[in-house]
């Protein structure tokens, strides 16, 4: 017979997890050492880099170093182009992350390596082909350019278009994941009420992928905000016009390495704050 400060302790441990709970450690305290210290150097090899930028960093002067007006440039710069870089990102693709997720065509699984080929591409590649493709003289800026009198290369808007290139697949995997994990269901509910697809897609499915999309907008924001193969390849490195944080940052770690160390924890920061906003979401999918 079981009594009741048995049944008591058994809630108690299933409320607490306690038997896992103990399993789990027990597993811990047993990992081979083969494994361990492999895992051991290789949080050493990502986190002291990081903590060497700490130490060496310039605190005594770090004030006046951060409110310099050419750091105040670089930053509004960073900051306005890759927020315009995540609303591009967001117009196209939400859309082009719906179209992967919900529609059957022949070709989508080449559509989506091609989508996707960013995110391994060398930066600076993507700046040449940036360049083919709209420079004065590429296939699509020749026509922008004698028809319409735009030019991207070496301009804010540059800046711009590089970003969002490098930015847009964090932002469409997001997307598309968790269009996957939706259920489409609820859309073809709509459907048989007399919604058109876009009705549905506008009334129900947004609603219910919202997460997704502000998770993959953080994500494509900081890539953005961190890009710097494409920017220099494509749009240069002119100050007030093109100049980024990480562009700053190569250049004052020629001249003046201190200033380098205080815009890299600029950016540190930024990246930081983006992981704490993005943990639940990851700890909730784990």
């Amino acid at each position: 017979m079981t009594l009741p400060t048995d049944r008591f302790g058994a809630a108690a441990d299933a409320v607490r997890g306690g038997p896992r709970r103990r399993r789990v450690r027990a597993q811990v305290r047993g990992v081979p050492l083969p494994l361990l210290v492999p895992a051991l150097i290789g949080v050493a090899f990502l986190v002291v880099p990081l903590i060497a930028l700490l130490v060496r960093a310039p605190w005594h002067s770090l004030p006046e170093l951060l409110t310099s007006a050419e750091v105040w440039q670089a930053l509004r710069l960073s900051l306005v182009c890759a927020t315009a870089a995540t609303a591009v990102s967001l117009v196209v693709g939400v859309p082009l992350a719906w179209l992967l997720a919900r529609v059957e065509f022949p070709g989508r699984g080449l559509v989506r390596a091609l989508v996707t080929l960013p995110l391994v591409l060398p930066p600076v590649v993507g700046g040449v082909a940036l360049l083919m493709a709209l420079g004065r003289n590429g296939i699509v800026g020749k026509t922008l350019d004698s028809w319409f009198g735009v030019t991207l290369p070496f301009t804010t808007a540059g800046v711009v278009v590089a970003e969002a290139f490098v930015a847009m697949p964090f932002l469409v995997i997001s997307v598309e994941g968790t269009l996957r994990a939706a259920d489409p269901r609820y859309e073809e509910a709509a459907a048989t009420l007399g919604a058109s697809r876009f009705t549905a897609f506008r009334r129900v499915t947004l609603p219910l992928i919202a997460p997704g999309i502000a998770a993959g907008a953080v994500l494509a924001w900081a890539r953005a905000l961190g890009e710097f193969g494409a920017t220099i390849t494509f749009a240069g490195n002119f100050p007030g016009r093109t100049q980024t944080m990480p562009l700053a940052v190569y250049l004052a770690l020629q001249s003046d390495p201190e200033a380098a160390i205080a815009l890299s924890l600029v950016l540190l920061a930024v990246s930081v704050a983006v992981l704490a906003g993005l943990r639940d979401r990851w700890m909730t999918a784990g």
